[in-house]
């Protein structure tokens, strides 16, 4: 008689036979657990930053006197994307007429003339031209086509600083500049503000916001805008439940309207927060099964963006793109390496949670290792495939726990685009 299988050996069994028979099961992601907690144990460093660093580059917008963009890079997407490479939203290639209202509505011959500090109202697209039209590449390639509009830079949250440099022709639109990126948003969504205002307000005593998308109201319980994750507003004071900030609203053709606004204590943080299991779980958990949003469209996020806001509440401030957010800290090469002394190098050298992993066009966190695997946290769009030559996607599209051989299961996996394979570089931001 056959002894019975013990529960771990029964456990793997059972999975073996779900990976034979389950077309959607995704080896690396739907055997890895989608807890944080299991992950963050025993991380106890307390402080790594200070509100000082942070704040200098959070409140970079304020603290310069003209528009310090050269126009060549302001207009970067004005030689990218022509009638040539581009499709609009019926998938039909766009025409030249298109591109060439875009570009006089722009009224670039007035850049930097303005040279005003301002501040954000509500959470606003970022985009690389005066326009809510996309503009998509070839519809047909895997990979492009909805959700990818490149006219979608990035998103910037409500009541975050912010500079002027000029408005479009119709003013509808304005170019800004924030701490991390620039572009057009819609002028009725902002507002200027004098220098000792803004002074005022960055001196100020600061509440790191901890929660996404909850509601803020003036006194009277009128709605302003929804909060997110990381965003600093100034203390007014605070009592046992709430803490009462400073926040702005629009009044009268684009003034500063001035205003107190109440936030659960539950919801914020006095000054940035010590690294810890707590909070990073807590941190996290904001942020785990957020869909996948390119640019941060659809008040989502994509793989830059949901690391930037993961560290910003504990005072890290991380540039915007995949690329120069691979460039801060310690960096430790990857290139020539094989998959193996990839693995090797980043069990050895890597730090749970304060470590990120790069390739080309995508960056992801690295939490750690659990059975013998290394397991990181990113936010992905999908996996690459390919059959008979013809590339496609798997889509997972949201912030998950996986491996780094996501997906190498699947019958059509690229084995060329697997993530391990691609990996350029490792970089431990707080050393």
């Amino acid at each position: 008689m056959q002894k019975p299988l013990q529960p771990e050996a029964a456990k793997q069994l059972k999975m073996q036979l779900v990976e034979q028979h389950d077309t959607d099961f995704i080896k690396g992601l739907n055997d890895i657990p989608q807890d944080v907690s299991l992950y963050s144990m025993n991380i106890n460093k307390g402080y790594i930053s200070s509100l000082d660093k942070y704040a200098k580059y959070y409140f970079q917008a304020w603290n310069i006197e003209t528009m310090d963009i050269p126009l060549k890079n302001a207009m970067w997407a004005y030689e990218a994307f022509t009638e040539e490479n581009s499709y609009g939203e019926n998938l039909q290639p766009l025409q030249k007429s298109f591109f060439q209202k875009i570009r006089e509505n722009s009224n670039f011959d007035a850049y930097a003339t303005i040279n005003r500090r301002a501040i954000t109202l509500r959470k606003l697209n970022i985009r690389a031209f005066p326009t809510n039209r996309p503009v998509l590449r070839d519809p047909e390639k895997a990979g492009e086509g909805f959700p990818f509009d490149y006219m979608q830079n990035t998103t910037i949250a409500a009541n975050k600083p912010i500079f002027v440099s000029h408005y479009s022709k119709d003013k509808e639109w304005v170019f800004i500049k924030s701490s991390f990126a620039y572009g057009w948003v819609k002028s009725r969504d902002i507002v200027l503000m004098k220098k000792k205002y803004t002074d005022r307000w960055q001196n100020a005593q600061q509440i790191f916001i901890l929660k996404d998308n909850e509601p803020i109201y003036t006194s009277r319980k009128d709605f302003l805008f929804k909060s997110t994750l990381g965003t600093m507003l100034p203390l007014i004071e605070e009592d046992d439940n709430r803490f009462h900030i400073l926040t702005i609203a629009n009044y009268k053709l684009n003034k500063p309207y001035y205003i107190e606004s109440g936030l659960k204590k539950d919801f914020g943080h006095n000054g940035i927060l010590p690294f810890n299991t707590k909070n990073i779980n807590h941190i996290m958990f904001e942020l785990l099964h957020v869909n996948y949003g390119w640019g941060g469209i659809y008040n989502q996020r994509d793989c830059s963006s949901t690391l930037r806001d993961f560290f910003a509440p504990f005072g890290i401030w991380l540039p915007r793109n995949s690329y120069k957010q691979s460039k801060v800290g310690k960096v430790i090469s990857l290139e020539n390496m094989s998959d193996l002394q990839k693995l090797t190098m980043i069990k050895e050298k890597g730090v749970p949670f304060e470590t990120l992993l790069y390739k080309k066009g995508h960056i992801v966190l690295y939490v750690g290792i659990k059975d013998n695997k290394i397991i990181i946290f990113q936010n992905v769009w999908g996996i690459k495939t390919i059959d008979k030559e013809e590339e496609g996607r798997r889509i997972v599209g949201k912030t998950v726990f996986s491996t780094l051989q996501l997906g190498n299961n699947l019958p059509d996996f690229d084995e060329n685009a697997s993530l391990l394979k691609n990996l350029e570089s490792m970089n431990i931001i707080t050393d």
